[in-house]
């Protein structure tokens, strides 16, 4: 009885710690400081995206693998050695970095904004408008992050979903934080305009059973489709769409390919294949406007993992290094 107690203790102060982060994150927290932020963000970022269509699922992605590792507090960003360096994320594509170092020299151009915007909010910010750029919902973003000092290789390790994952493998790291199996799936979504390098998917289309070369939950024609543009011994450099069908919009046809054993990751196709999830799979299929709000309320809480606020961590003034 008295360990249930201080269970229940530890689980109220948890969110009791938790809801005074959220209260600190704010939509207008640079109403005074820097009002003008997020129109400075959002043409540096469309600059950056007229110039390559990469800049938006490499920074969605960052967003992500930011978050997931010591929560979203830019660590990022830090050069080496640091998180970037781990295997998990040397594939992250420089765009995405180059995106949030044009965003934030933008911003600090402007002498009321000086030294007043964290990189982790810029990069938030940044992510939204990557996801409206290819024709994704617009949302607000809360706002209110400060910069983390710390960046280690260590701290990445069993932080990040991996691609071979099943759909218990998936739930437990993305409950870790605060994160639902409706949550997770409406991630994934952001597949819709990702790319992925071949060694990723290889065991699927090459080497999956001693008695079945190709995974079998796998459509057999996007099977040898994927053997022609990822031959044996393919450039490791080489990278597909993610989304055969629409790949530079962000839209729900990535749940319709899942329907069609069209996903390229077994955490993608796992989706379909597992009866637990199945469902909100086919209601995204069939239904956008319920999947672009799920988006939303997903992205929003992954925004809120782990940051930093009020007196911690600090605004970085260069995003690759501690002031």
């Amino acid at each position: 009885m008295k360990n249930q107690r201080s269970f229940s203790i530890v689980a109220l102060l948890l969110i009791l710690f938790s809801s005074s982060v959220f209260a600190q994150l704010q939509t207008n927290f640079y109403r005074k400081s820097c009002p003008n932020v997020e129109t400075i963000v959002r043409n540096a970022v469309r600059q950056k995206f007229q110039q390559t269509f990469v800049t938006a699922p490499a920074t969605l992605r960052l967003f992500f693998h930011d978050c997931f590792v010591r929560g979203c507090d830019a660590s990022i960003l830090l050069a080496s050695p640091s998180e970037k360096d781990h295997p998990d994320d040397k594939s992250l594509a420089g765009d995405g970095f180059d995106t949030v170092a044009k965003a934030k020299q933008a911003v600090d151009r402007d002498p009321n904004c000086r030294n007043k915007v964290s990189c982790a909010d810029i990069l938030a910010l940044a992510t939204r408008d990557v996801v409206v750029l290819t024709g994704g919902p617009n949302y607000p973003v809360e706002l209110g992050r400060r910069d983390g000092r710390l960046s280690t290789v260590a701290s990445v390790q069993q932080s990040l979903p991996q691609p071979s994952f099943k759909l218990d493998q998936l739930n437990t790291m993305f409950a870790r934080h605060g994160l639902s199996q409706t949550d997770m799936i409406a991630l994934s979504g952001a597949h819709t305009i990702g790319f992925a390098h071949c060694g990723k998917f290889s065991k699927r289309i090459y080497n999956f059973s001693p008695k079945r070369p190709i995974d079998p939950t796998l459509n057999i024609r996007y099977a040898l489709q994927l053997r022609q543009m990822c031959p044996i011994r393919v450039d490791p450099r080489i990278a597909i769409n993610m989304d055969p069908t629409s790949p530079n919009t962000f839209d729900n046809a990535y749940f319709k390919n899942l329907q069609k054993g069209m996903g390229l990751f077994t955490s993608d196709q796992v989706l379909f294949s597992d009866q637990r999830s199945r469902s909100t799979v086919n209601l995204f299929a069939s239904n956008e406007v319920t999947f672009r709000q799920a988006f939303i309320s997903a992205i929003t809480k992954l925004g809120r993992v782990g940051v930093k606020t009020g007196n911690a961590g600090e605004i970085r003034r260069d995003c690759s290094r501690v002031n």
